[in-house]
Parts: structure tokens; C-alpha cells; sequence
């Protein structure tokens, strides 16, 4: 049986992503309720006892009647109450069955949608084309002692967090809704340096949403130096895992690197909650670059990072590319191409 539900409909949304298996906040009907770049939907394949949902986000295509689907700023992708290297593949080809029915009966064009890569979605996904290889995230293992993690650590990450220590900055899980603002403002700073774009330059009342959520847990943790906050962390723990949400320094604060004390703090207090691992994440644009590098520093740990990028109408997608005076064979890594103007203005 399939069902589309849509943002207005919370209780059996949550009641879906409560019962996976595994998911995490990404996954929640709340995180979703924040974005407005689309129209929040699950689609939900369900037969017996077993279902697959998979929530996404509908955006209609500028100047076309055409819609397209994508996924929320973060690791998403579908959920099940089971493994899904133990679901039925019947099951599996009924669901690929049902989705291919629904983008067909609605002008929806492409599907783009990150998957996590703690989770198993391949084994789903494989039953499409369209698995798109992004690269590697970086994870810090909880279960391990503390000594063994930052005997992990590479020589000059300890020698930064040696110093940190030794000038006396210090690290704060911050228990007062209006540090807010204070990390709003670090935030804003830090977004403004590097020429972020718009649907990242989130607000103060963002921040507060997300520390006031009752589908996951977030933390704000601060780092202060000489009684002031210069850097900081939106945290989401779920189920098992904590995520770097969001990260920033103030740009004096740059050089002395305080996100290292930060990211070796965070784990500290990881572990005494009870969580197995601490996603930082990737680099930018999912590329092994500087910032992978920096997160490469405190682990060796790493899992891989596909999308999952979907043509559900190969000649509209054609006719669009073209309508934009792009080219088909591009290598551009950026999906769907007609959309990529979106991305440089």
C-alpha cells in the first residue's frame, strides 16, 4: 500500500521514522517542518508489518509546469523498520514499482536525494541506476577509550590542543537558550567570510527551533576565550550517532584553531551520554579537500558517502538542459544540471 503524506500530517510521520530501525534526525518530520525550499513529503510503501518511507522535498522547476524532488541539507535518504540488507527483495521491487508509478503520475522530472552513510539505503537504491559515489565521510569512534581515540589523533591536532588548553580556552555545553544569538552572530560572521549562499545564512530563530526540538537532542557547545564566546557547535544526537550540524569561529580566532579543542570536548561529553560515534562530516562539496583534511586530522575512520541522482523523464531532463544552452555530456559534477545556474547566482 502506498501513502504521500505531507508536512501537515506530523503524528503519522513521526510514527514512521520512530519505528525505522534506524534514522536519524534528518529523517524527522520537525527537520523538515524548517525547510522551505520545497514542500516536505513522505512517501511511505507499506505491506504488513513492513514498510519503506522515504521522505523528500517537491520544488517546482523556474519558469516550467514541471516539479523535481531533492533531499534536506544534511544525510537523508529512505527508512525502514528494518535492515535493508534483510528486507524482502519482492518487497524492495514492489516499492521501486509503486515510486516509479508516483514520479510518473505528477511531471516530476529528476530525484536527488543524499543518503547516509551509516545506514544500509544501497541495498534499496541498487534496484534504481542512478547510485552516485560523493566521496567519504569522517567519524570519530565513542566506544573506544579516550586514550585510544587521541592516540588517533595526528602529531600536530594533540600539540594544538595542548596549547588551547595551556591559554586557557575553554569549552561550555551551553544549557541557556539565549546563547542563541551568540552563536547566531558567530555564525553570520563566519557564513559572511566565506561567501556562503543565501539557504545558509540561517537566523537566530533557526537555532532556536533546533535547540527546542522534541524529535532529537540538540547541544550548543561554546568556546570561550578571556570570558568571551568566539566559537562554537550545533550538535544533533540521534539514536546512536551525534552530528557536527553546523560549526564557526570568529574570524580573530581563526589562526589558534579552537574547533579542535571543541571537536576533542564534544567527544568527551559524547561518551559519558552513551553515544557510539561523532559524524564531522566531509569536506566541501563532498571533495577530499582542506577541510577533509583538518577532519582527517582526529580519525581514520571513514564511511562512504553516495547520493542517489535519478532521471525519471530523460526527455524533459534533455529538453531543460538544452533550454539552458548547457551540454549534455557534461562532467560537471552537479545534479540536475539544469539547475546549476540556481547554484552561481
Amino acid at each position: 500500500m502506498k501513502k504521500i503524506l505531507s508536512i501537515q500530517q506530523k503524528p503519522e510521520w513521526t510514527a514512521y521514522v520512530k519505528n525505522a530501525l534506524h534514522y536519524d534526525f534528518y529523517h524527522t518530520w520537525y527537520y523538515h517542518s524548517l525547510d522551505s525550499s520545497g514542500v516536505a513529503i513522505l512517501f511511505v510503501f507499506e505491506e504488513n508489518e513492513d514498510y519503506i518511507a522515504f521522505p523528500l522535498l517537491r520544488r517546482q522547476i523556474p519558469n516550467s509546469e514541471f516539479f523535481d524532488f531533492t533531499s534536506v541539507y544534511g544525510y537523508a535518504g529512505p527508512i525502514s523498520n528494518k535492515n535493508f540488507r534483510d528486507l524482502d527483495d519482492g518487497l524492495m521491487e514492489r516499492f521501486k514499482t509503486s515510486f516509479l508509478e508516483f514520479l510518473a503520475t505528477g511531471k516530476n522530472v529528476t530525484v536527488f536525494s543524499r543518503l547516509h552513510p551509516f545506514f544500509d539505503q544501497q541495498f534499496l537504491m541498487e534496484k534504481f541506476s542512478g547510485i552516485h559515489s560523493n566521496g567519504k565521510t569522517v567519524a570519530i569512534d565513542l566506544t573506544t577509550t579516550i586514550e585510544t581515540q587521541r592516540a588517533g589523533y595526528r602529531k600536530s591536532v594533540k600539540e594544538k590542543i595542548r596549547r588551547l588548553r595551556k591559554r586557557e580556552y575553554e569549552v561550555h555545553l551551553s544549557t541557556d537558550l539565549n546563547d542563541a544569538k551568540i552563536f547566531a552572530k558567530i555564525y553570520a560572521e563566519n557564513m559572511r567570510r566565506i561567501g556562503a549562499r543565501e539557504n545558509y545564512l540561517f537566523d537566530e530563530a533557526y537555532f532556536v527551533n533546533l535547540l527546542t526540538a522534541d524529535e532529537f537532542d540538540t547541544k550548543l557547545f561554546l568556546v570561550f576565550k578571556d570570558n568571551q564566546a568566539i566559537s562554537g557547535a550545533i550538535v544533533v544526537c540521534t539514536n546512536e550517532i551525534m552530528q557536527v550540524h553546523l560549526l564557526a569561529t570568529l574570524d580573530a580566532y581563526l589562526f589558534d584553531s579552537p574547533a579542535k579543542l571543541l571537536t576533542d570536548e564534544i567527544t568527551v561529553i559524547g561518551r559519558k551520554l552513551g553515544y557510539k560515534y561523532f559524524n564531522l562530516g566531509g569536506g566541501v562539496n563532498f571533495k577530499e579537500d582542506k577541510l577533509f583534511g583538518w577532519k582527517k586530522g582526529f580519525s581514520d575512520l571513514c564511511y562512504e558517502f553516495n547520493s542517489w541522482r535519478y532521471i525519471a523523464n530523460d526527455d524533459l531532463y534533455n529538453s531543460l538542459v538544452i533550454e539552458k544552452s548547457l551540454d549534455l555530456d557534461s562532467t560537471v559534477d552537479f545534479f540536475p544540471l539544469y539547475r546549476i545556474s540556481e547554484v552561481a547566482s
